[in-house]
């Protein structure tokens, strides 16, 4: 299928507004910090309830996602859990920025799929989804030697997150690499030949030229080719994460291979990169089935699909 080269169509989760300004999110950080996790949560329950209420496009959002994992109509209640869970882990957040690990019970699973060296040859990268919390995965640096990692994240998204950690933590310098830029992949590049790992958030796109049509919870959706594509032309090995929250202080990182572009040829690149968004997409499927309460996006996923494919913008593999 030819590219649209208009590419007129803003993605939904660009032009949804965020709630709170950064002033009042450093003061609710300071507060939570100064008080302590345990007595900070209480102040989660209100400001779920406030979304569950009065955010219908939240409200709308949680129930047309709830439905499709479960399988039926969710209740006022599963909602509320939902919105909760993304809360809660906003809330963590600013404790694991602080390296507040010891407030924490976390488990890992799959850590086998990891560099288990700084050579440059051992960096992947790790694709992830806007499922449960990427910030679960600097507790790694502690417990694993050798293992680093780099954030990629577009240049706007870069730039609001390194002002909020500076302000949280201003002694931490966080590594991201901002994309979109005419250097990114160079400066990529870079990190990868350090040792330096590469995380991703693959199921977002602010290119619209670059997405495929996969079956994700029963319903087609498009999901980008773009973070796939960058893999295989700097020819390293991917490996899907999820840091899933369980409730309480708990929470699960699973790690599973996802695709090694290290050894493929130029030839059967497209083949391969289809092959790798198929799979990110059924392993993003199975976790969202396991931990359903994880999945953080907020805006209507599968109707932003179906207006990218309305406007001939979802690719079919090319051959």
């Amino acid at each position: 299928m030819a590219r649209n080269t208009e590419n007129t169509a803003t993605p939904e989760w660009v032009l949804r507004r965020e709630y709170g300004s950064q002033r009042l999110l450093r003061w609710m950080a300071r507060l939570s910090l100064f008080i302590g996790r345990g007595p900070s949560r209480i102040l989660l329950y209100p400001i779920a309830g406030y979304f569950l209420l009065f955010s219908r496009a939240t409200r709308t959002a949680s129930r047309d996602y709830l439905a499709r994992v479960l399988e039926h109509s969710p209740s006022w209640g599963m909602i509320y859990h939902h919105i909760l869970s993304f809360s809660s882990v906003i809330h963590d957040r600013l404790y694991l920025v602080n390296q507040r690990y010891d407030l924490f019970d976390i488990e890992v699973h799959g850590a086998q799929y990891l560099p288990d060296s700084s050579e440059p040859e051992t960096a992947v990268f790790l694709f992830g989804a806007h499922l449960g919390s990427f910030e679960a995965l600097r507790c790694l640096g502690q417990q694993r030697a050798g293992f680093a990692l780099a954030m990629a994240m577009y240049q706007d998204n870069a730039q609001k997150i390194n002002a909020l950690l500076s302000a949280l933590n201003p002694g931490m310098e966080p590594d991201i690499v901002a994309l979109g830029g005419i250097d990114s992949m160079l400066r990529l590049s870079d990190r990868l030949e350090q040792g330096v790992s590469i995380g991703m958030l693959a199921d977002r796109s602010l290119d619209q030229d670059n997405l495929m049509s996969q079956r994700f919870l029963g319903t087609p959706a498009t999901f980008p080719s773009g973070p796939f594509r960058l893999a295989a032309l700097l020819r390293r090995r991917v490996v899907f994460m999820a840091g899933l929250y369980l409730g309480a202080n708990r929470y699960a990182i699973h790690f599973e291979p996802l695709a090694d572009f290290s050894a493929c040829a130029p030839g059967q690149r497209e083949v391969a990169i289809h092959q790798a968004v198929g799979r990110y997409v059924m392993l993003l499927e199975q976790y969202c089935r396991l931990a359903p309460y994880n999945w953080f996006n907020f805006f209507d996923f599968w109707q932003a699909s179906d207006v990218r494919a309305f406007n001939g913008q979802a690719q079919a593999p090319r051959d």
